[in-house]
């Protein structure tokens, strides 16, 4: 049986969590965001980006290093507009989607980066860097989800508060 106390504290912890997973997910993106503008991390993209059909195409048309801080401008944007939810929740809603859309273009990389499985090893021994690098994002997919729908749920209980 449980108590008010409880159920309330299971609350609380709730709200807490969803907070954090807000605004770790944001505080991730724009750290990211912000070490796409060095060199290292540029490089550090290049064998993703070179391996994806659905990335690879940009090195065609910049730099490794102009494609990597066109990317880090969107995860700045994006962790942004995540944030705002309790000013503009629309736009944080628009911003979970683009993050939702940047992490399943992220975890295709599972599927098309050489050395994703540790060698000597088949599935699901992924290796260190890029197979683990990359499954950290299946965390990051579902935090965008959630906070897709918070922001969303908010939206909609203001937009039905508003007077006819």
């Amino acid at each position: 049986m449980t108590t008010t106390s409880q159920t309330n504290s299971g609350l609380k912890l709730q709200v807490l969590g969803a907070s954090l997973l807000r605004y770790t997910l944001v505080i991730i993106l724009l750290w990211v965001g912000c070490l796409k503008f060095t060199s290292y991390e540029a490089e550090g993209i290049k064998g993703l980006v070179s391996n994806s059909p659905l990335l690879s195409w940009a090195y065609k048309i910049m730099s490794v290093q102009m494609f990597s801080q066109v990317l880090g401008v969107i995860e700045i944007i994006l962790g942004v507009l995540i944030a705002i939810k309790a000013y503009a929740p629309k736009a944080s809603y628009y911003g979970s989607l683009g993050a939702i859309i940047m992490f399943v273009i992220t975890l295709s990389f599972l599927l098309t980066t050489p050395g994703i499985l540790q060698p000597g090893y088949s599935f699901p021994a992924l290796s260190p860097m890029p197979g683990q690098f990359i499954a950290k994002d299946l965390l990051l997919l579902s935090a965008a989800i959630f906070t897709a729908g918070d922001a969303l749920a908010t939206y909609m209980a203001r937009v039905e508060m508003q007077p006819a």
